[in-house]
């Protein structure tokens, strides 16, 4: 698979949150729920300051590599963190080099299976935080195109 290696400046993202891990398929149980809650609730509506309706995935606090625990935040890019809604969370996307995938296809299956091939591919992780960013603009589940961040040495 192709990827694009680029630097990027670092960004704040607001949104909810949920700890998994990818153990016994649990990430994938995880993730999914967090998404359904992220529609069912029209969290998008309710981020303030943001930047624009693009949504971001993002996966980071992560206690060892990819097996271990981590934290998937589904939210915005924001100009600033005020006035943080009770029940979200905001991040910095640390400035770095990252690898850059585009998927395409079916959702959730194509995105599902760029990550299957970073995880067997022995790319140089940072473990820090990777990301996909699912632009408004292609909002079609069925051909939607997706970028994912890999954070990488």
């Amino acid at each position: 698979m192709n990827y694009t290696s680029i630097q990027l400046p670092s960004f704040r993202i607001m949104g909810i949150a949920i700890r998994t891990t990818n153990q016994n398929n649990q990430s994938l149980k995880d993730i999914g729920s967090l998404w359904q809650r992220f529609y069912q609730e029209a969290i998008l509506s309710k981020i303030p300051d943001k930047e624009n309706n693009d949504v971001y995935c993002l996966y980071t606090d992560y206690e060892q590599q990819a097996d271990a625990h981590y934290t998937t935040i589904i939210g915005c890019k924001v100009f600033q963190v005020k006035n943080l809604p009770e029940t979200f969370i905001a991040k910095t996307i640390p400035a770095g080099h990252y690898h850059l995938y585009i998927s395409s296809g079916k959702m959730p299956d194509s995105v599902q299976e760029t990550w299957k091939w970073i995880w067997n591919s022995g790319e140089n992780r940072k473990f820090r935080a990777d990301f996909d960013r699912y632009p408004e603009k292609s909002a079609d589940a069925e051909s939607q195109l997706v970028e994912t961040y890999l954070s990488v040495h």
